[in-house]
């Protein structure tokens, strides 16, 4: 019986110089989409991926269309041997590589969107200064109370559901210091991450409208096999709905680890991390436990690319 296999997008925080080149060097369909990528920005997001600088490179705005554009060459790789997933996910940004992979948009249009949610979530940290810190140690409900506890201070949220006990926080910086010092009063860890906005917060929420009005202009399909979804960690078929949830996407909490549990309960077996670094394998050996009987791979070049067709051919 064929193995369940889950295709799994990482997002911000996944970028390394160098990512994408041996595709690009392998593949003439790589070179198309990252030909297409700097078309669609008008932009070397091509030069960014394989040469850096790493400064430029983690600019929101070349950040999101350079991941995508290295996720869609493996997604890209991976099709051409035939090999579709049961399921699909993505980390915040990577949610829209998911959506591609389901058949819900297409390449270009994948790009189009994540190159317009990069300049508004600029846009709106330029105008609302914000920090995220990563919680270590505490349950979402415990993290939850601190956060509403720390709302009396002005905006802090929580921003990514990574694990049961690693949980990212997000809003104005003091605001966000506070609900950390209440945090280790409990007990946790809170690591400052290098971010340049309050992502997933109400702090960018003057993004929200105009992108709005953006995805109106793209056309969205039926899925072809089910996405789960960063906002309400399940599937949806209504192309309407899958619409109104990347709007959403924004200013809403990931719940990847709900979104995890839900593949264990649906039976996947087979994880493949399918873009740059090793960030959501590493979340999956923090969830999934040592008597689940499954296999991760990941495809993020040459070489996880034939270690992967290896395995499963």
């Amino acid at each position: 019986m064929k193995k369940k296999l889950a295709f799994l997008f990482p997002g911000q925080g996944s970028q390394v110089v160098g990512m994408g080149l041996d595709l690009y060097q392998e593949y003439d369909f790589v070179r198309e989409i990252f030909d297409m990528v700097d078309e669609v920005t008008k932009n070397h997001i091509s030069r960014l991926c394989f040469n850096g600088p790493m400064e430029e490179l983690t600019l929101t705005v070349n950040l999101q269309p350079a991941v995508t554009a290295v996720n869609l060459a493996c997604l890209a790789a991976l099709e051409k041997e035939g090999i579709q997933p049961d399921v699909a996910a993505g980390h915040s940004l990577g949610e829209y590589s998911a959506l591609r992979a389901a058949g819900v948009v297409n390449s270009e249009d994948t790009c189009r969107l994540v190159f317009k949610r990069g300049h508004l979530m600029h846009r709106e940290a330029t105008k609302h200064k914000g920090a995220m810190h990563a919680i270590i140690g505490l349950n979402i409900d415990a993290v939850q109370e601190i956060v509403e506890e720390a709302q009396e201070k002005g905006v802090v949220a929580v921003a990514n559901h990574n694990t049961a006990e690693q949980i990212v926080i997000t809003g104005a910086p003091d605001v966000v210091e506070s609900a950390s010092e209440l945090a280790k009063a409990r007990g946790a860890k809170a690591i400052p991450l290098r971010v340049s906005g309050a992502w997933h917060s109400e702090l960018i929420r003057g993004a929200e409208k105009d992108f709005r009005a953006f995805l109106a202009e793209i056309p969205f399909n039926a899925q072809k096999r089910p996405v789960l979804f960063n906002v309400t960690a399940a599937s949806e078929s209504d192309p309407n709905e899958i619409n109104e949830l990347m709007a959403r996407q924004l200013c809403s909490p990931v719940r990847w680890y709900d979104s995890v549990c839900r593949m264990q309960e649906d039976e996947i077996e087979v994880f493949a991390e399918v873009g740059p670094k090793r960030v959501l394998t590493g979340l999956l050996r923090k969830i999934i436990p040592d008597n689940y009987e499954h296999k991760v791979y990941n495809i993020d070049g040459m070489k996880g690319l034939e270690a992967f067709f290896k395995a499963v051919t």
